[in-house]
């Protein structure tokens, strides 16, 4: 049967049985009223509250509960979560104490720092005095000095704002409740959490008492129809890389073998001054997982266990630093004809991202979503960013950087969408007997400058589903890792770069047993997983380097304790076996960092050639260019000599 229960939230509708009790139903409600746990309710049978239901192991019908039947439900405020523990009593004027009441409701996540870093700001945007209409004296304000909230249409547009930032848009939902200012409080206990994932699946089960989907389904359990727009606000507004060499190592591979490469981001998140309350992803590493690598493409497989496995090792790695994924990287480079350019094929006339690309972003945004205490279940968007390394209008290498919007999430999480063989366009799959697929639009200005609403039915533009970024580099670089002898970095052994014992002992004793090198030594991403990957150091020990690379000032000290730990001697004593024979010289020529203004070039920095191994070579029987790995023609099967 349906029990209805009036809330501050509004009505809420449960199915309850027979048998059920009023412990089954307060928890349903709880789930239906987002609130914190069943024992936070209180519900009553009249509006006033006068009689309250604690008989929690009666069934409804012996509560005398009939279906339709009305109950009142509050929550109460000494069970709300507060932002911060709070004494239990309060001190007043008079110095007397009375119990104190929290007035705030979020959900209790652990968020990013940089979000509750930002709530804590009042996020106006302060005003000069306008010397031609502003008529009052130096400690007035009047409305055209007044400071403006971070969200104004006026500002963002006059300083070429495309995407407000995402504590913007928090700022301007909530303003509609009146609430303003420092946030870190939480919200009044009448107000709902003003955000929510969207999500286009079919609600099961449903509330109203039909069989679930796919049997049936009814108006209040299938989605709406979907309208792709613009979405006016972004996640992450910059992605900053710590030194242009983590680009410039990226793009080696490139330069050696005219082959793409992707990677994961590494980084962590922090406050972006450009963009009002705005939060920059800043890179410190680029980690290559094992890829299968063409001259027009990769291949990865994001599912398999080897594949989670590998990225998991380098996580412990990147925490023990401070660091998580922040996003990933690929390139898509061609070299022209003219020497030091490449080829300009990614604008507004072809495509930014392809629909393959939009859709493995999505499915990346669906693995690492944004916590937020602001959402109804916890999770709100992604601060997963995808950048890309390809040709600008001039012909040199550039970065662009993106994300997938909530509603890309949301149509990938349903399966709705598929690539289609067309870069620029997404495909909407057909609906099946357990798959429903809602009617999708999307609207554009036609010729005569008039909006038109299109289906998107089967394939729309991929641009619907993009947010675009900004990009750049430091003016004072000061990355995490430094080291003066960077290590091999992983999967390159195509490129004679194998991580072996043998390199690992020649860069362990470079550091030649002092701290103070050995902190230098061990502020290499690369080297760090590998070290890690051995399974030698415990727990402890990469807690420690993890403090050596991530404090600057103590890191000699801490060093020096690393030296006397007992995984670091049994390290030492274990590469006393290993063999000098395997350093991997002739690798080492292809790790180098050539300017990204001279792509195409095949020397190093210090002019020394590649080997010519190391390049793509055209069949002498007819003509076709091949990969540098391949001892047979593609096109014709002959062989290279």
């Amino acid at each position: 049967m349906l029990i209805r229960v009036r809330s501050p939230d509004g009505m809420h509708r449960i199915e309850v049985g027979l048998k059920d009790t009023l412990a089954q139903l307060l928890e349903r409600l709880a789930l239906a009223m987002n609130a914190p746990s069943p024992d936070a309710i209180v519900l009553t049978r009249d509006v006033r509250g006068q009689s309250i239901l604690a008989e929690f192991e009666k069934s409804i019908v012996s509560l005398g509960l009939k279906h339709g039947d009305m109950l009142f439900a509050t929550v109460a405020p000494s069970a709300r979560p507060s932002v911060e523990p709070t004494d239990p009593r309060t001190n007043t004027n008079d110095g007397s104490s009375k119990p104190a009441v929290s007035s705030s409701f979020v959900l209790p996540v652990a968020q990013e720092d940089v979000d509750s870093q930002l709530e804590k700001d009042g996020g106006l945007i302060a005003r000069k005095r306008d010397m031609q209409f502003c008529k009052h004296g130096a400690n007035a304000m009047c409305e055209y000095c007044t400071p403006t909230e971070p969200y104004d249409a006026g500002y963002l547009a006059e300083n070429k704002i495309k995407h407000m930032s995402f504590h913007a848009h928090l700022r301007k939902i909530l303003s509609q409740s009146k609430i303003r200012g420092d946030i870190s409080g939480g919200l009044p206990p009448n107000i709902p959490l003003p955000l929510e994932d969207l999500d286009y699946r079919v609600k099961t089960p449903c509330m109203s008492g039909h069989a679930p989907w796919p049997e049936s389904i009814c108006t209040k359990c299938q989605p709406s129809a979907i309208t792709l727009q613009r979405q006016p606000f972004r996640m992450v507004d910059n992605v900053e890389f710590a030194s242009s060499t983590i680009i410039d190592r990226l793009l080696s591979f490139w330069r050696s073998t005219r082959c793409q490469r992707f990677g994961f981001l590494y980084g962590r998140y922090d406050r972006s001054p450009d963009v009002p309350l705005g939060i920059k992803a800043i890179v410190e590493a680029i980690y290559e997982p094992k890829q299968g690598w063409e001259e027009d493409g990769i291949k990865i497989d994001v599912e398999s266990e080897d594949f989670s496995s590998e990225i998991r090792r380098a996580d412990v790695v990147a925490g023990a630093c401070g660091l998580k994924v922040v996003g990933m990287i690929f390139t898509d480079l061609e070299a022209t004809n003219e020497s030091g350019r490449v080829v300009y094929r990614r604008h507004a006339n072809s495509y930014f991202l392809t629909s393959l690309e939009c859709r493995l972003a999505a499915y990346m945004e669906l693995k690492y979503p944004n916590v937020s205490r602001w959402a109804r279940g916890g999770h709100f968007g992604s601060k997963f960013v995808t950048c890309c390394v390809s040709g600008n209008e001039d012909g040199n290498i550039d970065v662009t950087a993106w994300q997938l919007s909530n509603s890309a999430m949301a149509m990938q999480a349903a399966n709705l969408i598929v690539p289609s063989s067309v870069p620029s366009k997404m495909c909407v799959l057909e609906p099946t007997k357990t798959r429903y697929v809602p009617d999708v639009f999307y609207k554009y200005t036609n010729e005569y400058n008039l909006p038109v609403t299109a289906n998107a039915k089967p394939a729309f533009p991929v641009e619907y589903l993009l947010v675009n970024l900004t990009h750049g580099f430091p003016k004072d670089p000061n990355p995490m890792f430094h080291s003066d002898n960077p290590f091999c970095i992983e999967n390159r052994d195509h490129l004679h770069q194998v991580q072996t014992l043998g390199l690992l002992k020649r860069h362990i004793n470079s550091a030649q047993g002092a701290a103070a090198m050995l902190a230098v030594v061990l502020a290499d991403f690369h080297f760090l997983v590998y070290l890690t990957g051995l399974s030698i150091l415990g727990p402890s020990d990469i807690a420690l380097i993890g403090r050596i690379v991530r404090d600057p000032a103590n890191s000699i000290q801490l060093a020096e304790e690393l030296l006397l730990t007992s995984g670091w001697q049994t390290l030492l004593l274990m590469l006393q076996e290993a063999s000098d024979s395997d350093l991997n010289h002739s690798g080492q020529v292809a790790d180098v960092q050539a300017p990204l203004e001279a792509p195409v070039a095949n020397t190093n920095s210090n002019g020394d050639t590649f080997a010519a191994t190391a390049s793509p070579w055209a069949c002498r029987h007819c003509t076709f260019v091949n990969s540098p790995t391949d001892n047979s023609c593609d096109m014709c099967a002959l062989p290279r000599d």
